[in-house]
């Protein structure tokens, strides 16, 4: 193994930059190979193309007839750009993208074929469902699953396949994926806002939710890479001492790109722009060899689909660098890990994004009707936001350097906390002509300036408000998007719907006018919100303790955090609004505890197979080693060979002793394992991984470790940190 690691860092010495070929705007490939408005123009029929603008717009059902002329269109454009096959590319719940490649190809008779594609091809496949996560929603021998055409996201080229995004639903109409209840939640949060932002502008008929992610990642050498069994199968490294130098002087974030890197980017962006994923911002970040890239906000479904092709992509062309894209949230113990940030708002079809200020008091209204309409929303529903963001990997990061803590909380900035201390003030009823000259010229009509040069920020918070959209900030580098873009579609939607009832009632009821009926239920809203904010460090005992003063819940693990996913609570409130009923619920609820049993398990017998087959006959080599010198100098010195000895004894009882831990605790681990393994109960089961086997985890690699410090820099098979994060 070691002679492994040191041909692999051989290799690296020897790489050069691809060269990459860039077109000089990049605006002349931007979507080339996406079958967009431009393309269905050409394409299609008139009739045709209005069905699809209408189904994207209204909602409104593709007949069947026409979706024949779509399909051929779709076919005919696919086939004059090189494609020879098509697939239905979906997101099921493994986390992953899916997909079944089958050729526009049949045959017509014993020695004919022609290319055939029809509209039934298009709208509707059957894959096979019971090889993906169910949940137990359908018997594993009657498990039919319905992949259909969602035309909201536009079909796409990747290598010589048409990718025709799709929902992904069982035969009883159960979401098994994860842009079903995506949909339905932005179908709801439409709904809701609509009706809220026509209290201000009656020609608004539409709302959309606004998503622009920031994905962070490592990239590693292949050849490095490929020595190192953990991060081959669990994505992270298990073992590892820190190296001397980390990310402790701060040089690597924003710095100059490293020239494979550089290499590696142009070739990505090159690949997303045919694909009309707008990236826009590349840079270093503050981990050695962590990067980020963010594009141009979209519609949040569109979004979503294109972070998930996102990372497909990127693992593609990293390879034709000679990289390995990390996606892991801590791949490497001890500097920053990797988050995706989600940047969301609203926006209406008349242009007006509703977290962002306007230039009369009126609009500033309209911006803290749906600012402080959505903080309350999360104060209400922070556990619920807290489990949207819940899996193994992401349990390493929170809380640990940059990362936010698993404590949800909302960052607002010093000066729009003093507007709504301002506003908490307000008068109960009626507003006299003096307040509401106060209100809309000293404190509503200044939001514009205030925010203006709001340099206010917080990496720490988990939910900030970033001057017109919230950052969820905790979401995971792995993560799909659609998961916690659901959630706070969802919550914020039911948090409208309540408002717009309160605020109608004042009007109906109390007589009062719209404004100072939107203002007397905002304020209510500012107190009963006000512990959900905190603009101070989330880290540390300090702030879990004031939490836990505020009664904020602290659901440090994935298995508690994701109890809330099925509270009554939960359950009603997607009942409610749509989203998703109670079978879909409990079935993501195990799916997703099923999964984290299966990682905690997965990284266990890693790290015993590295620890017993890797670590301890490399330590026991080079004690060998000690112990034919010791030998040898007893030759020489006789009965004073302990005084020259005397360090070498040292290491081989220290060596001695860390070997016997590691082995003691490996065997602890497996037994720890062999119980869980019998618990049926998925919760239960989840919970003993967390608690009773992922702790040896640490204990192992702090002996591991500690022998890597000792043993001979040649002997060592494993890559190290120096290597894997300095090697460029």
């Amino acid at each position: 193994m070691s002679t492994l690691r040191f041909e692999a860092i051989k290799q690296t010495f020897n790489r050069k930059p691809v060269k990459v070929d860039e077109p000089p705007r990049r605006s002349e490939i931007f979507a080339t190979n996406v079958f967009n408005e431009d393309v269905m123009r050409q394409f299609l029929t008139k009739e045709a193309f209005q069905n699809v603008k209408d189904a994207i717009e209204t909602g409104a059902k593709i007949s069947r007839g026409v979706s024949d002329h779509i399909s051929t269109g779709m076919k005919e454009w696919a086939i004059s750009k090189g494609v020879t096959h098509y697939t239905h590319w979906f997101q099921p719940l493994t986390g992953t993208t899916a997909e079944k490649h089958d050729a526009f190809f049949e045959t017509v008779g014993p020695t004919s074929a022609i290319e055939k594609f029809g509209g039934g091809q298009l709208v509707q496949q059957e894959p096979d469902a019971s090889s993906f996560p169910s949940g137990g929603i359908r018997n594993t021998f009657e498990a039919r699953g319905y992949t259909a055409w969602d035309p909201t996201s536009p079909a796409f080229i990747w290598g010589t396949t048409l990718c025709i995004p799709t929902v992904f639903v069982s035969y009883t109409g159960e979401a098994l994926d994860y842009k079903t209840p995506l949909l339905r939640a932005l179908q709801a949060v439409d709904n809701a806002a609509t009706k809220v932002a026509k209290y201000f502008d009656k020609n608004v008929t539409k709302v959309h939710a606004t998503l622009g992610w920031e994905q962070e990642y490592f990239l590693i050498d292949s050849a490095l890479a490929n020595t190192r069994p953990d991060l081959q199968l669990a994505g992270r490294t298990l073992l590892g001492h820190s190296p001397a130098k980390g990310q402790q002087l701060d040089d690597h974030y924003f710095g100059s790109i490293p020239t494979r890197v550089l290499s590696f980017m142009k070739d990505l962006e090159i690949e997303c722009m045919k694909l009309g994923i707008p990236v826009k911002t590349r840079h270093n970040e503050v981990a050695p060899n962590q990067f980020e890239l963010a594009p141009i906000f979209e519609e949040a479904n569109l979004a979503v689909d294109h972070n998930s092709l996102l990372m497909d992509v990127m693992s593609k062309v990293a390879e034709r660098h000679d990289f390995k894209v990390l996606f892991h949230e801590k791949p490497f113990a001890g500097i920053n890990g990797s988050g995706k940030h989600n940047n969301w708002s609203l926006s209406t079809d008349t242009g007006t994004n509703l977290l962002g200020p306007g230039s009369t008091p009126m609009k500033s209204l309209q911006f803290l009707t749906f600012f402080i309409n959505t903080i309350k929303a999360v104060h209400d529903n922070e556990e619920l936001l807290r489990a949207a963001i819940a899996s193994a990997s992401n349990d390493y990061r929170l809380g640990a350097n940059e990362a936010p803590p698993a404590i949800i909380s909302t960052f607002i900035g010093s000066q729009l906390t003093k507007v709504l201390d301002e506003l908490e003030k307000v008068t109960d009823g009626k507003l006299s002509p003096q307040e509401k000259t106060d209100l809309k010229l000293n404190v509503v009509g200044k939001i514009p300036e205030i925010l203006l040069d709001n340099t206010d920020r917080n990496r720490t918070s988990p939910f900030a408000f970033t001057g017109n959209k919230f950052e969820f900030r905790a979401v995971g580098s792995t993560a799909n998007c659609a998961n916690p873009m659901t959630v706070l579609n969802t919550i914020v939607a039911k948090q409208l719907k309540d408002f717009k009832k309160e605020v109608d009632e004042l009007i109906k009821g109390k007589k009062m006018k719209k404004d100072d009926a939107i203002f007397n239920v905002l304020r209510e809203y500012i107190k009963k919100s006000k512990k959900i904010r905190f603009e101070g460090d989330g880290y540390g005992e300090a702030w879990e303790k004031e939490a836990k003063k505020r009664g904020l819940s602290n659901n440090r693990s994935t298995p508690e955090a994701l109890r809330a996913l099925v509270s009554k609570k939960t359950i009603d409130l997607y009942k409610e609004m749509g989203v998703m009923n109670k079978i879909e619920i409990e079935a993501r609820h195990d799916i997703e505890l099923e999964e984290y049993s299966m990682r905690i398990q997965i990284e266990g017998r890693i790290l015993g197979d590295i620890a017993r087959n890797h670590v301890i006959p490399t330590a026991i080599r080079y004690q060998n080693l000690l112990i034919e010198n010791v030998e040898g100098l007893k030759h020489i010195y006789n009965e004073g060979f302990k005084e020259h000895s005397r360090e070498q004894l040292d290491i081989i009882e220290k060596i001695s002793a860390h070997i016997a831990k590691i082995n003691s605790k490996v065997n602890e681990m497996i037994e720890a394992r062999k119980v869980a393994n019998k618990i049926e109960d998925p919760e239960k089961r989840a919970l003993s991984y967390c608690n009773d086997v992922k702790p040896f985890f640490d204990e192992i690699r702090y002996h591991s470790d500690k022998l890597e410090l000792m043993v001979d820099d040649e002997l060592w098979p494993l890559t190290k940190y120096r290597e894997l994060l300095f090697t460029r």
